[in-house]
């Protein structure tokens, strides 16, 4: 009884199947073809084909399962009929397009949904600045607590203005290559403080506002130094050409942190976990924005800095790059809605 059942069960799976398989065979054919190019190496009758042969293919999937055809047909039909629901509904965006959108859209858009985060961040950094310059002024001692050694070398309260003012402007090879080291250091520096306060920010916030404030802190008393010497203006458009993009990669990176910790602190409605994806998204796109500016800031470090020695010039390369940052983040990828409001 058993070996007659199997057998009918044998003789409809292939009278099934030849009633069919062309179908088949030409989806296949089409699933391939998209799977290997792309949806449009399709022209317009290979994509009506496609659609059609797709629902066929879903139908006989549906009648075999009520009829209990061989378990291999199934399994044919199954793995035929998924293939073709990816190749038609699921996104055919290219590396290069995801990129693009990324750029164009993805993150200006998610830095103007981060503006509180962002005035957190810029906040943190000019109140640790002002804190720094205004204890230097008190005491300048300060210097050798906000200050690195390594970052501030021969730039010491102790240095004549004379040497102060060749470390902004000098051009002997000696001098060139220290400078080359320093910025070497201090980007390093920055990257790690960049990472650091992106990273830590998930620990409630509190981390991030730090390393964030204290480099404020070290900026302030940096400045301080060369204002103290009658080098502000000089020291400031030094400052411009590459800080402008570097300092505010780090502000960024510290609103990205702050994102992840608030979802923490404050989920809302929603579990932790749930917060922490939702805001894990716009909080992923600032650190990768941190990570465009650093690597900007570090060809502006290494080379227009030193390359360019007049301070109006420096001011002007910095500003006016930052300018075309907010340009691009405040104007690119607007929504009808924004446009509307």
């Amino acid at each position: 009884m058993t070996d007659a059942t199997n057998g009918t069960t044998d003789m409809r799976s292939v009278r099934f199947r030849k009633e069919r398989e062309a179908g088949w065979t030409r989806l296949e054919a089409l699933v391939m073809k998209v799977e290997r190019s792309g949806m449009t190496s399709l022209n317009f009758a290979e994509a009506r084909d496609l659609a059609s042969f797709y629902r066929q293919t879903v139908n006989s999937l549906s009648v075999a399962r009520e009829i209990s055809l061989d378990r291999a047909l199934l399994a044919y039909l199954e793995n035929l009929a998924a293939r073709a629901y990816l190749v038609i509904y699921a996104p055919q965006a290219r590396l290069t397009s995801v990129v693009a959108r990324l750029f164009t859209q993805g993150i200006p858009q998610a830095v103007r949904r981060s503006g509180g985060v962002l005035l957190i961040g810029f906040g943190l950094m000019f109140m640790g600045a002002l804190l720094g310059y205004f204890l230097y002024q008190q005491d300048s001692s300060w210097f050798y607590t906000f200050v690195p050694g390594e970052l501030a070398a021969t730039r010491t309260p102790a240095a004549s203005p004379a040497m102060l003012e060749r470390t902004l402007y000098g051009q002997d090879d000696t001098l060139m290559n220290s400078l080359a080291s320093f910025a070497s250091t201090l980007f390093s520096h920055n990257t790690q403080v960049a990472i650091l306060v992106f990273s830590l920010g998930v620990f409630c916030t509190a981390p991030s506002f730090l390393l964030t404030f204290y480099n404020g802190t070290m900026l302030g008393a940096f400045f301080a130094l060369f204002a103290d010497k009658g080098l502000g203006y000089d020291a400031f458009a030094w400052l411009s050409i590459h800080g402008v993009t570097e300092i505010s990669a780090i502000c960024i990176a510290c609103a990205g942190g702050v994102q992840l910790g608030l979802a923490v602190l404050m989920p809302g409605q929603m579990t932790r976990k749930d917060a922490l994806r939702i805001r894990g998204r716009d909080a992923t796109k600032l650190l990768i924005l941190a990570a465009v500016m650093l690597l900007a800031a570090a060809i502006l470090e290494g080379f227009f800095r030193q390359l360019v020695q007049s301070a109006e010039l420096r001011l002007l390369i910095g500003w006016g790059i930052g300018g075309l940052w907010v340009a691009w983040l405040a104007l690119a990828g607007r929504t009808p809605a924004e446009h509307s409001g």
